[in-house]
């Protein structure tokens, strides 16, 4: 399998399965759930979702018990929507790259940094006439 068709692939797993969790789920325990990341094997068996929600990393179990209970009715979703052979196998997984991206922007907002002193020359190229 090409490199090529397997990102194309998991880029169109990726999107119907954003769309399908925007409009068509209706498990509560949804809501809000985002699909950062699809990654599929080279005989495009096998696909791991990273899926997150924002803001609240509580929810994770709940989220990851509802996800793989809509295994199936995805499953079958994106068998009607995209053209394959055999719809990959979906291994969910919790993203946790957006609570990384809060605990550094906190540690950042804590840092006691001095403003930068505007008194100093500044250095600038001197022109040639």
């Amino acid at each position: 399998m090409s490199k090529i068709r397997q990102q194309r692939t998991a880029e169109q797993l990726r999107m119907v399965l954003s769309d399908l969790f925007l409009r068509e789920l209706s498990d509560p325990r949804l809501h809000g759930i985002t699909v950062t990341d699809v990654k599929i094997d080279r005989e495009l068996e096998h696909a791991d979702v990273y899926v997150s929600a924002l803001g609240d990393e509580s929810r994770e179990a709940d989220v990851m018990a509802a996800l793989n209970s809509a295994e199936g009715f995805l499953r079958r979703e994106l068998a009607s929507r995209i053209r394959m052979r055999k719809v990959p196998q979906l291994h969910m997984h919790w993203d946790p790259s957006l609570a990384h991206i809060q605990e550094v922007e906190s540690i950042l907002d804590n840092l006691d940094i001095p403003p930068a002193d505007d008194s100093a020359p500044s250095e600038q190229p001197q022109q040639k006439d």
